[in-house]
């Protein structure tokens, strides 16, 4: 679920701490601001702990769907109809369903009727903070000013190596830096050579 963690805090914005924040409303109004407000914040915070996927059910005791001050937390069934919004084109696709798709009652978070867990929230989904295609932008600039072009570099070299350390894409899920990287390629920035753990990509 988790990369590196930033050794900052991360600062909740205000309506964190108002408890009806924690209930989303029926008036479609009321709830359609407060899904924009929860993806926001799931964004930030992703982005500030560099969590590419979420992983539940334990990512429901994460601070971000509690306020342990208040007593408070989003109820799974709230959290699934924020994660359904967020993968919707409304919600601009920022979130996947990547464990548990094929199996009974789990969706793929594409539309806000889709019922993700008949008897809870289960799974693991990535959390497009950047989508793939501003992440190739992250990857190839990283590749620019580093001076890697014409190397052939591993998939762990970019996403584990020490050379990335303290670059956002740094720990990133392995299935999502190759579809990250098959961005670069279709662009007509790198060629992919091999497959699984010993892909090898060279930059153009």
């Amino acid at each position: 679920m988790s990369t590196e963690q930033n050794p900052k805090p991360f600062h909740f914005p205000p309506h964190h701490s108002f408890p009806p924040f924690f209930t989303l409303q029926p008036t479609s109004s009321t709830r359609a601001s407060q899904l924009s407000s929860w993806s926001a914040l799931i964004l930030s915070y992703c982005a500030h702990h560099r969590l590419f996927s979420l992983r539940f059910p334990s990512a429901l005791a994460l601070p971000l769907f509690c306020n342990e001050g208040l007593g408070r937390r989003l109820r799974a069934g709230d959290v699934k109809a924020v994660l359904a919004w967020m993968g919707s084109a409304e919600g601009g696709g920022r979130v996947e369903w990547v464990d548990g798709g094929g199996k009974k009652g789990v969706g793929t978070g594409t539309g806000e009727g889709e019922i993700l867990g008949e008897e809870g929230l289960t799974g693991r989904c990535w959390v497009f903070w950047r989508r793939a295609e501003e992440w190739a932008a992250v990857v190839e600039e990283w590749v620019e000013r580093t001076g890697q072009k014409g190397v052939v570099l591993t998939l762990y070299e970019i996403g584990e190596g020490e050379g990335t350390a303290g670059e956002e894409f740094h720990g990133m899920d392995g299935e999502l830096l190759r579809r990250v990287l098959g961005v670069v390629v279709k662009r007509g920035r790198a060629q992919v050579f091999g497959e699984g753990d010993g892909l090898g990509v060279k930059f153009f």
